[in-house]
C-alpha cells in the first residue's frame, strides 16, 4: 500500500512540475507578445502599462490590440490541447485529434457555408460552426460504435469525413466571388488577428462550463483504459464515457473553430508532448491544456515576426510544424502505443 501511495505521490509531483513549468513558459511568451511589435515596449513600460500607469497609447496598444490576441491564443490552445488529450486517451491512439477525425472539417464546412451561401458572420457564423462539428461527431459515434483495434474504425471514418468536407469546401470556394472566397480562406487557415474581447470571453466561458465534465473524464479515462470488461466491473460504462469525452471534445473544438478557424495540429501535438513528460500512462488533461496554450502562442509569435515585414495567419505555422511533427510521430512509433 505504501509503495502504491509513493508512486501516486511521485506522479502527482511530476505532473504539477510539468504544468507549472509550461504555465511559466506561457507567461513569458505572453509578456513577449505584449511587448513586441511596431510599437515596442520595454519590460518596465509593459509593467507600468499593466498596472495602469502607462500612457493612453500604450494602454490602447496593450489592452485593445495585443492582449485580446494573446489571451485568445492561450485559451484556444488550452481548449485544443484538452480536446486532443480526451480523444487520444479514450481511443488509445496518438493519431486521434479533432482535425484528423474530421470534427474541425465539419465546423469549417458549416462556417464556409455560412460565409459564402448565407452571407453571414458573427454569432450566426459561430453557431453554424458548432452545429457542423456536432453533426460530424454524431456521424463518428454511429460509425465507431464498436471501438476495436484502438479506435481505428473511428479514425478511418474521420479521415473519410475530412476528405468529404474538404471537397465540398473546395466546391463552394471555386463558385464564390473573389472577396468572399478570400474571407473564407483566411478563416479556414486559422487566424488570431482582429480578436475582440467578447470572443475571448465566450471561448473562456465554454472552457469553464466544461470543467465538471473534464473532472469526471479524468476519473473515468484511466479505468476505461483497462478494457471494457474491467471498466464495467468497476462500475464505469464505456458508452457513457464515450458520449462525455466526444461531447466535450466537440464543444471545445467547435467553440475555438467558430472564432479563430480550424487551427490544425495543436490538438495532436500537445498530448503527444505531454505523455512522455508525465509518464505512467497519465491522461494529462491539464498538462495538455498548458502545453497547447504555450504551443499556439509561440506559433502566433512566429507567424507575426519570423519573417520581417510579413505577418502570416497562425494556421500556416501550426500546419507546417504539425505536419513535420506528425511525420516524426509516425516514424518513431514503430507500431507501439505512444
Amino acid at each position: 500500500m505504501s509503495i502504491s501511495l509513493t508512486v501516486r505521490s511521485a506522479a502527482a509531483r511530476r505532473r504539477t512540475r510539468v504544468v507549472v513549468i509550461a504555465l511559466l513558459l506561457a507567461l513569458v511568451a505572453a509578456a513577449v507578445a505584449l511587448s513586441v511589435g511596431d510599437y515596442a515596449l520595454t519590460p518596465d513600460r509593459l509593467w507600468q502599462t499593466l498596472t495602469g500607469s502607462g500612457t493612453r497609447i500604450e494602454q490602447y496598444v496593450v489592452f485593445q490590440v495585443r492582449a485580446p490576441r494573446t489571451a485568445m491564443a492561450l485559451v484556444t490552445g488550452a481548449a485544443l490541447g484538452i480536446a486532443g488529450a480526451l480523444l487520444q486517451s479514450y481511443l488509445g491512439n496518438p493519431l486521434a485529434s479533432p482535425d484528423l477525425l474530421g470534427i474541425s472539417g465539419g465546423s469549417g464546412l458549416a462556417a464556409v457555408f455560412a460565409i459564402l451561401v448565407l452571407g453571414t458572420t458573427g454569432p450566426v457564423l459561430a453557431l453554424s460552426s458548432f452545429v457542423g462539428g456536432a453533426v460530424v461527431a454524431v456521424v463518428l459515434m454511429l460509425a465507431g460504435r464498436a471501438l476495436r483495434d484502438g479506435g481505428f474504425r473511428l479514425i478511418l471514418a474521420g479521415i473519410g469525413i475530412s476528405f468529404l468536407t474538404a471537397s465540398v469546401i473546395d466546391f463552394l470556394m471555386v463558385r464564390a466571388k473573389v472577396e468572399e472566397a478570400r474571407t473564407a480562406l483566411l478563416w479556414l487557415t486559422g487566424s488570431l488577428s482582429s480578436t475582440p474581447w467578447w470572443q475571448v470571453l465566450t471561448v473562456l466561458a465554454v472552457v469553464f462550463a466544461s470543467v465538471p465534465a473534464l473532472i469526471a473524464a479524468a476519473r473515468w479515462l484511466p479505468i476505461t483504459q483497462l478494457g471494457p470488461e474491467t471498466a464495467s466491473g468497476l462500475g464505469v460504462r464505456s458508452d457513457g464515457v464515450r458520449w462525455v469525452v466526444v461531447g466535450v471534445a466537440v464543444l471545445l473544438t467547435a467553440a475555438t473553430c467558430a472564432f479563430v478557424g480550424p487551427i490544425g495540429f495543436i490538438a495532436l501535438c500537445a498530448p503527444a508532448i505531454a505523455r512522455p513528460l508525465l509518464g505512467h500512462g497519465a491522461v494529462g488533461l491539464a498538462t495538455s491544456g498548458a502545453l497547447g496554450a504555450l504551443l499556439l502562442l509561440a506559433a502566433d509569435l512566429l507567424a507575426q515576426f519570423a519573417i520581417p515585414g510579413l505577418s502570416m495567419p497562425v494556421g500556416v505555422v501550426t500546419g507546417a510544424v504539425g505536419a513535420v511533427f506528425l511525420l516524426w510521430l509516425l516514424a518513431t512509433s514503430k507500431g507501439r502505443q505512444l
